[in-house]
């Protein structure tokens, strides 16, 4: 297998099925694309081989993928024994429609917080921005009450992989999750999902 992927330090959508795929055990090969690189960057993705000039793709066989929640969809079916959703119809509903709300939602979060490993420094928090951060800490709470952690579903599943880049947001932008209804369990949450041995290995490399 292959996963073509932007550079670690900026690509919060490479970052998802990464993770997913690392906990699968399974070997892979990983090709990294410059981005940033003006009118050189769909170029070059293209040349890697992504069908729509962006990443994340996964190349299984004659399989070519793309789009973050698709491949690890696959990924889901392709290793079971990696129980990357959870057993649980219930746990793994939810679980889904986190990873989804993540997918398609919150456009003014990743606007305004782009993923930038190596910053740490605050901004003006825009209304709508603020509104969805509000957003996410009801939703990882109400997860967190559900199923008592440590991770939203219970055991790590893919929607903790989808809600790993929002972590690095709120550490890089230095923003305080009590100011948004947090009670100290969200914010331990994202501590939990930065500390998880396979995002510091991407973390090491994005910053080496």
């Amino acid at each position: 297998m292959e996963l073509i992927i932007g550079d670690k330090v900026w690509s919060s959508w490479s970052l998802r099925p990464w993770l997913a795929l690392k906990r699968t055990g399974a070997p892979f090969t990983e090709t990294l694309v410059r981005l940033r690189e003006h009118d050189l960057t769909t170029a070059n993705i293209r040349a890697a081989g992504s069908p729509t000039g962006l990443v994340p793709v996964l190349r299984d066989g004659d399989l070519t993928l793309w789009d973050s929640l698709a491949i690890s969809e696959y990924l889901a079916d392709r290793f079971p024994e990696a129980t990357l959703w959870p057993a649980d119809p219930a746990a793994r509903a939810l679980a889904r429609a986190a990873a989804a709300e993540m997918h398609a939602g919150f456009p003014n979060l990743r606007r305004q917080l782009y993923m930038d490993l190596a910053r740490r420094a605050p901004l003006e928090l825009e209304p709508a921005t603020q509104d969805e951060i509000r957003r996410v800490v009801t939703l990882w709470l109400a997860l967190l009450d559900r199923f008592g952690g440590p991770f939203l579903a219970g055991g790590w599943s893919i929607a903790d992989a989808f809600y790993t880049p929002v972590a690095t947001r709120f550490r890089s932008y230095l923003v305080d999750l009590s100011a948004f209804g947090d009670d100290g369990r969200a914010a331990a949450y994202a501590a939990r999902l930065l500390s998880e041995p396979d995002f510091l290995d991407w973390e090491r490399a994005a910053l080496a």
